[in-house]
């Protein structure tokens, strides 16, 4: 396994020092948020794309991710999802990350899988991958699962299962992870007061299962990026990332296979 940070845990602060702070807490990578407010987006020049790639490689960092908005369910038409999707693969190319993070953003996986399918050519050109994330209507691995497996694209597509959601709404890890396996490309942890008060707190003082989770990855060989997904952008009381990654380090040491 290999640890990541993403950049939702550090509102307000430039590139610079999420990657002062990723280098400082045992992380090999970032996650970036692709917003405005980050520094990072697709509108970002050929230059300023290079200027984000050097800065975070001469570092010693990776880029794990980055963590796009784009939803491949909403509703409405298939060509301005699939436009902003490319867009994004894009930047990842030029950024050297591997994937780009997805939500579905509703409930039918015909048109995700349709979207899914569409922007498939592409990002196998650019050698990406498009990540969904258990998240919003498809918040268990089964429905990720479900929809993966109706695009039918795995070299360009993977689950990324963010701990919170699926337990939150009833599937235990066990689940999660049987559902998610073929298609497990990454992993967000966090920690949260229970499954009706998502508010994070420090690993290992809330109520998500990390430790089964971390079981049953670890004996299922998992061994690829595991992202602190610190929401201080929405949670803006919570304590600083830094004061968390050193918790999502030790979960990372634990359960390394």
């Amino acid at each position: 396994m290999k640890l990541a940070v993403s950049t939702l845990g550090m509102p307000g602060e430039g590139l610079d020092r999420a990657i002062e702070i990723a280098a400082g807490h045992g992380c090999q990578g970032l996650e970036l948020r692709l917003h405005p407010d980050t520094g990072v987006h697709a509108g970002l020049s050929a230059a300023e794309r290079a200027s984000v790639r050097e800065r975070v490689e001469g570092a010693g960092l990776e880029i794990a991710a980055l963590a796009g908005y784009v939803g491949v369910c909403e509703p409405g038409p298939d060509e301005p999802v699939v436009e902003a999707l490319i867009a994004d693969l894009r930047l990842a190319a030029d950024l050297g990350a591997p994937g780009v993070r997805v939500f579905p953003r509703g409930g039918d996986p015909s048109v995700g899988a349709r979207r899914l399918k569409a922007v498939s050519g592409t990002a196998d050109d650019l050698g990406r991958r498009v990540l969904v994330e258990t998240h919003d209507e498809m918040a268990t691995g089964a429905a990720v699962a479900a929809l993966l497996a109706e695009a039918g694209c795995p070299g360009t597509t993977g689950a990324l299962w963010d701990l919170l959601h699926p337990w939150r709404h009833g599937e235990q890890p066990a689940e999660s992870l049987a559902v998610l396996g073929p298609y497990l490309a990454y992993v967000q942890i966090k920690d949260a007061v229970s499954a009706q008060d998502t508010t994070p707190v420090p690993m290992w003082t809330g109520s998500v299962p990390l430790d089964e989770a971390g079981e049953l990855l670890r004996a299922a060989g998992y061994d690829g990026w595991v992202s602190l997904e610190w929401e201080r952008t929405w949670y803006p009381q919570v304590a600083p990332v830094e004061e968390v990654l050193p918790g999502a380090a030790e979960w990372v040491r634990r359960f390394a296979p």
